[in-house]
């Protein structure tokens, strides 16, 4: 029994180590780690068959308090032009959403709370009027505020956390504190929220071991969605020189997200678009279950880049959706019109 081999079925009997996971992670070529990408593919096909769920994305601001490094749109971008949508923009938005067969509703932003009173609004009048999942994903907020949104109909709560190496974190949010990130998050799944959060992966100065211990957080954390994309750089932060990793190292670290949470909602992310063409499909083979179209008008998609080249940013309002049938059947997948709630609860 090869190395691989004796690590995948300690994985499968729940002996999961560090060491075990850095091994992986540490593989050099796709054709090494194949077998590692047959069996996260074979696990995700047990537990979802060939069903794809859909999440509309509508970026509602691009306000934020936050300075983090890696962020085009963090507080010290003076060169981006500021937005807030409309609550009837972010109807209408939703609204079209559903036509086109999403039946989760992503509101996303900046990390705005001046802005909280309309998305409360946009939260009760999407769940009341179109009866749609909806997924907050605004940042860090006082348990009262949360404990509001889910008053009101909020069902899911997406908090990336980034990386779980305390140096790393503090280096690249100046205004932040890991430790309260963490709470936030055991504070939303009290709550009642299904919880999703993620981590980048070529963050600057960021090891394999750290990846490795990001999984482990991830296993004790037990969240019902993961978010994981590769690190881009943005030519207006601090890390614009940062050089930006292929597809491989974020695919291994989604294959081996998919074997520790083999129930959880994993994402083929737009950051896996961006930096391969057929990134999106790549991700669905290996263990991803989840595809997110922007449904934000498109005068508003030029503001909300985040890193460079983001794709999707010229395309006619709505297209994507169109887009996302033909990624999911060249994986060898089918979408599904479901709120597509989380198996691991």
């Amino acid at each position: 029994m090869t190395g691989i081999e004796k690590t995948l079925k300690g994985i499968k009997d729940g002996n999961i180590t560090k060491d075990g996971l850095t091994f992986l992670l540490s593989i050099p070529t796709r054709e090494e780690f194949k077998p590692v990408f047959d069996e996260s593919a074979l696990v995700c096909r047990r537990h979802f068959g060939d069903k794809v769920y859909i999440r509309g994305i509508i970026e509602f601001s691009n306000y934020c308090r936050k300075s983090c490094l890696y962020c085009g749109i963090n507080k010290a971008n003076r060169k981006v032009g500021r937005y807030r949508m409309t609550l009837e923009e972010i109807l209408e938005a939703a609204s079209y959403m559903k036509k086109c067969g999403s039946l989760t509703a992503v509101l996303q932003s900046g990390e705005d709370p001046g802005y909280d009173k309309v998305v409360l609004e946009a939260v009760k009048r999407i769940h009341e009027d179109l009866n749609m999942a909806i997924t907050l994903s605004i940042g860090e907020r006082e348990p009262a505020v949360y404990r509001e949104f889910i008053k009101a109909g909020a069902d899911r709560y997406l908090l990336r956390i980034e990386t779980t190496d305390h140096d790393l974190f503090r280096r690249l949010h100046p205004d932040d504190d890991l430790e309260y990130r963490k709470k936030c998050l055991i504070t939303l799944k009290k709550l009642g929220y299904e919880v999703g959060t993620g981590i980048m992966v070529g963050l600057p100065g960021q090891s394999v071991g750290a990846i490795a211990d990001d999984l482990l957080y991830f296993i004790k954390l037990n969240p019902a969605m993961v978010g994981i994309g590769p690190f881009l750089a943005h030519q207006d932060t601090p890390l614009r020189n940062h050089k930006n990793t292929d597809i491989f190292p974020t695919l291994k670290t989604l294959a081996l997200i998919r074997l520790i949470l083999p129930k959880s909602n994993l994402p083929a992310t737009t950051a896996m678009g961006t930096i391969a063409p057929d990134g999106r499909q790549q991700a669905l083979k290996i263990g991803a279950n989840v595809i997110m179209p922007n449904f934000t008008p498109s005068k508003y998609r030029e503001s909300y880049k985040l890193y460079d080249n983001k794709i999707c940013i010229s395309e006619e309002y709505g297209k994507c959706a169109g887009c996302t049938t033909a990624i999911a059947k060249a994986a060898g997948k089918r979408i599904v019109k479901s709120k597509g709630y989380s198996k691991n609860t």
